[in-house]
């Protein structure tokens, strides 16, 4: 009986602190000062760097010091093929997962392509990672960019399509 009621007591310590350590990586969606702060008012990709539109940028913090950051960019500069494919960028400082698909740290351009896929390019324009995204018709007041909490992480908005961003 006493060896039980250890075990169980050890148990218990162990589902508290996995808890409270869940609890912790919860993202928040940032706003305010604390999101100008940290969004970057100019991004280079492909050889120029365009200016950040502030009025479409997001982020998130994964626990206390982990950032995902997210912007669409003026491409009035770029040529149409780039324009095409490219409408802004995706920071993270840690490893990261978009729709369960890995995305190491690093500084990425972004587009959505019209046949319902989220595609991620390094900085010279190569194709990384694309991946499906899902339509979400509930959403009363879309924007061009934007972060809600989701239960697996954070979603990024493109309008109605989002992706899910989770920490790794």
């Amino acid at each position: 009986m006493k060896h039980s009621l250890k075990q169980f007591s050890v148990a218990l310590a162990l589902l508290a602190f996995a808890v409270s350590v869940a609890a912790q990586e919860r993202p928040t969606i940032l706003t305010g000062t604390e999101l100008t702060r940290i969004v970057p008012t100019g991004f280079y990709f492909q050889g120029l760097s365009a200016p950040t539109q502030m009025r479409n940028a997001a982020a998130a913090r994964f626990g206390t010091d982990r950032y995902v950051i997210s912007g669409l960019v003026d491409t009035s500069g770029y040529s149409a093929d780039v324009r095409a494919k490219y409408v802004g960028f995706l920071i993270t400082d840690s490893a990261i997962t978009l729709n369960g698909e890995p995305l190491p740290a690093g500084a990425y351009g972004f587009g959505f392509a019209t046949e319902g896929k989220m595609t991620v390019m390094d900085l010279a324009g190569k194709d990384l990672l694309s991946v499906p995204v899902t339509n979400d018709k509930d959403l009363k007041r879309p924007r061009p960019l934007m972060m809600s909490a989701d239960p697996g992480g954070v979603r990024l908005y493109n309008g109605r399509d989002y992706v899910v961003i989770a920490a790794k």
